[in-house]
């Protein structure tokens, strides 16, 4: 007596593990094999490659690709829910792996610890059908969109700030790409990182749910794709607003007469890249162990600290003024312009924008604190929290 269909393609356990999607008539057997047989690159490991990867997992989705070459943080596991207390110092790709095989061992994990480049996202790309960015910065947001254009690969976007969330899909075959949307990149130090400005750690679960949808929508061949709509979400009130999204003729990646026919430098095409023919300024950069020699010396030195309130509470360099960066140029009052000023926040961006504009404004004597307050803490003072 033969097999039947189904015990030819799965397993009596991938049979009951899958059941609740065989019993649907949008996914049913078909659906389901062509969930095994889908390859799925997910870029980045974090708060959104976290649900992501879970529920690709369990969906069964048979080749996954994991990109990452992070390690696990403490500060990590507020939204990164692939980790545990555990995984704090190990690669994040090879606690995720165990973690997803833990979930469904009935599928191929392949890791990439490396950092995606231009010089190796055409290679990693080319092999899987679907590319899901869940990234955090807008150099390899960038560079996963044209190099998704140019291979023909759909990519399910997604994005978090505080409360707030974005996601679509884009595919440059039949519709238009991150660049239609956002065709230059934001001023370096525009737009804070998750890192400086927080995020709401549940929304990297709502955010990467979502994606994992649109992927599976579209591995499977069902419903309406958010191809061409934005979805945007602002948890803070709990509404979910559309954006129509269309294909720009002049897109230079995706348009009728494309500019960019190869992958370029991400990093200098957004001003993030140093020049490499300059030496740091030392006349407006100051570094953790410079200043602790300074303030040792008895030297008077204005230290002006450029974060928020809620940052100020957590922790603070002895000394030092709060005057937020929003607020600064209406407090420049509050300032000696004969007295050396040393700013920082957090890492050291918003606290450069401080510098920039103090100097702008006759503030000659002012410095920027490497790394920022993180630095001070890993290098100066260790009493100090990170956060």
């Amino acid at each position: 007596m033969k097999s039947s269909i189904a015990s030819q393609t799965f397993s009596h356990e991938e049979i009951r593990r899958y059941s609740r999607h065989l019993i649907m008539p949008e996914v049913g057997m078909a659906g389901q094999e062509r969930l095994k047989e889908a390859r799925v690159l997910l870029i980045g490991a974090g708060g959104l490659g976290s649900p992501l990867g879970l529920y690709l997992a369990a969906a069964g989705v048979g080749n996954l690709g994991l990109v990452d070459f992070d390690v696990v943080d403490e500060s990590n596991l507020q939204r990164q829910v692939l980790y545990s207390t555990h995984d704090v110092g190990r690669s994040k790709l090879e606690a995720a792996k165990e973690r997803l095989l833990g979930v469904n061992p009935h599928i191929d994990i392949r890791t990439y610890e490396t950092r995606l480049a231009s010089a190796n996202a055409l290679e990693l790309f080319e092999d899987y059908d679907i590319i899901v960015d869940g990234t955090d910065n807008f150099p390899t947001r960038y560079l996963v969109n044209d190099a998704c254009v140019l291979l023909g690969k759909p990519n399910v976007y997604g994005s978090i700030f505080r409360f707030d969330g974005q996601v679509t899909l884009f595919d440059a075959r039949t519709g238009p790409c991150y660049r239609c949307l956002y065709p230059t990149p934001p001023p370096p130090g525009l737009v804070p990182s998750c890192a400086e400005g927080g995020v709401l750690g549940v929304l990297a679960g709502l955010v990467g749910t979502i994606q994992a949808i649109e992927a599976i929508k579209l591995i499977v061949g069902i419903g309406e794709s958010l191809q061409g709509r934005l979805l945007l979400i602002d948890g803070l009130r709990m509404q979910f607003q559309e954006l129509r999204l269309r294909k720009d003729p002049n897109c230079p990646v995706c348009g009728k007469k494309p500019s960019i026919t190869q992958l370029i430098d991400y990093e200098e095409f957004c001003g993030l890249a140093p020049n490499k023919n300059t030496i740091r300024d030392q006349t407006w950069e100051i570094t953790p162990f410079q200043l602790k020699e300074r303030l040792n010396s008895g030297e008077r030195i204005q230290l002006l600290d450029v974060r928020e309130p809620q940052e100020w509470e957590i922790c603070r360099i002895d000394g030092a003024t709060l005057i937020p960066l929003g607020d600064l140029p209406s407090h420049l009052q509050k300032l000696d312009s004969t007295t050396p000023i040393v700013v920082y926040c957090k890492v050291g961006v918003r606290s450069g924008q401080a510098a920039k504009l103090l100097q702008a404004a006759g503030f000659s004597k002012t410095q920027n604190l490497i790394g920022g307050i993180d630095a001070w803490a890993t290098e100066i003072d260790p009493t100090l929290p990170t956060y």
